[in-house]
């Protein structure tokens, strides 16, 4: 596909935006855009456009364009007058994906609601490093060679940081388990 859109084919490129952008928005909520989620996700699709020549042939695209999302939702935080709170930054990741169906019983949905807030007022007391880790690793559902990609680690760094996120958050929640994303691709 990257060679489709170097060879200046602009539907490429639009296939590509179509395939990442809910993934993208995900992870610029997660990460703290809050309302600014849209911008930042489009800012990092006019910087991933203009750093194609940079792109290494035969790399994965989505953990690429997700750490440009990262440095872009940095930048816009950084940036922002005012600090984002929990609740805004959980307000916009709710807002990204529905989390539970319509045909859900209500019972369950309001335990997966008050379980994924338990969960994102844990990750605010985690260091930067170990949100981030748990975000990409279990939120936005990347195996951990992506995540080490993603996050521009060695994939020993991601483990040892996941290991302390995790061992933290369940001090924080004896409850929780994270899911299981089954085998780790290559």
């Amino acid at each position: 596909m990257i060679a489709r859109v170097r060879a200046g084919e602009p539907e490429a490129y639009a296939e590509l935006v179509r395939a990442h952008t809910g993934l993208a928005l995900r992870a610029a909520a997660a990460l703290g855009a809050g309302a600014d989620a849209e911008d930042v996700v489009q800012q990092a699709f006019v910087k991933a456009y203009c750093a194609l020549g940079r792109f290494k042939d035969g790399a994965s695209f989505k953990p690429w364009l997700l750490s440009i999302v990262a440095n872009e939702t940095r930048n816009t935080v950084r940036t922002a007058a005012r600090q984002r709170t929990l609740a805004g930054r959980e307000a916009a990741f709710l807002e990204a994906e529905p989390l539970i169906p319509e045909s859900a019983d209500p019972a369950v949905a309001t335990l997966e609601t008050e379980r994924r807030a338990a969960l994102l007022r844990a990750l605010e007391t985690l260091s930067e490093e170990h949100r981030l880790v748990v975000t990409y690793r279990y939120l936005l559902d990347m195996d951990e060679s992506e995540t080490a990609q993603a996050l521009g680690w060695p994939r020993g760094t991601v483990k040892s940081r996941l290991n302390r996120a995790l061992r933290k958050m369940s001090r924080l929640l004896p409850d929780f388990q994270p899911r299981e994303g089954g085998d780790e691709r290559e």
